[in-house]
């Protein structure tokens, strides 16, 4: 969709999980999305569901760790509306659970990337858009049940909680409110992966979530 709006929204990790229906409920009520994911197919299917409630959403097919990509984004948005609204960051990195003494080298690198570097580059490059709009960001804290196992996933993701609350104290001065949420136990994909026994029916529905943490944003 090209539907221009008032409202702009960037969303990341938006093909799943909390990402996924927070676009939705961000485009119902009257956000342009644009929706970045690795995944097309998950994509094209938010979109769909987007479109059918009248919405507007521009997907992005894109690796948020891409410097450049990233840039190249921010540029378009800046050049297209001048500005960002709200910016929700729900994209992570979950790396296989391992004991301390046994992570793997690769799984750590690609969670300091993508939890810690491509959130730091994330704020960089939308800090200007969103000084424009004096708009909002959203993180989401993660306080998982068990530190058994988690400490790969558990270091990069405390570090990306340190980087918003550095910028939550800092970025009042330019009028953007940084807000750091924490959602209730959804049957995420990720959660799957590190709790694979867990009774899904007990949990928090996706959309009902993004529904109780963001409806007192808009």
């Amino acid at each position: 969709m090209t539907q221009d709006t008032d409202k702009i929204a960037m969303v990341t990790g938006a093909s799943r999980g909390l990402g996924s229906a927070c676009a939705e409920h961000l485009a119902a009520h009257g956000y342009h999305i644009v929706a970045l994911a690795r995944t097309t197919g998950a994509l094209e299917e938010l979109d769909d569901r987007i479109q059918a409630k009248g919405g507007a959403a521009t997907l992005v097919p894109v690796d948020i760790g891409n410097d450049d990509a990233m840039r190249q984004i921010c540029r378009s948005i800046f050049e297209r509306w001048g500005k960002l609204d709200l910016l929700i960051h729900a994209a992570i990195h979950a790396p296989p659970l391992s004991p301390a003494s046994h992570i793997d080298e690769k799984d750590l690198d690609k969670s300091i990337a993508g939890n810690i570097r491509a959130t730091s580059r994330l704020i960089a490059n939308t800090e200007p858009l969103l000084k424009a709009a004096k708009g909002q960001a959203v993180f989401f804290n993660d306080p998982v049940k068990s530190k058994r196992f988690h400490a790969t996933y558990g270091l990069t993701k405390a570090a990306q909680m340190r980087l918003a609350r550095s910028w939550q104290d800092e970025a009042t001065a330019s009028g953007i409110t940084v807000h750091i949420l924490e959602p209730a136990p959804m049957p995420t994909a990720t959660r799957a992966r590190f709790y694979p026994g867990e009774d899904r029916a007990a949990l928090t529905p996706c959309a009902d979530e993004a529904a109780r943490l963001l409806t007192p944003l808009l």
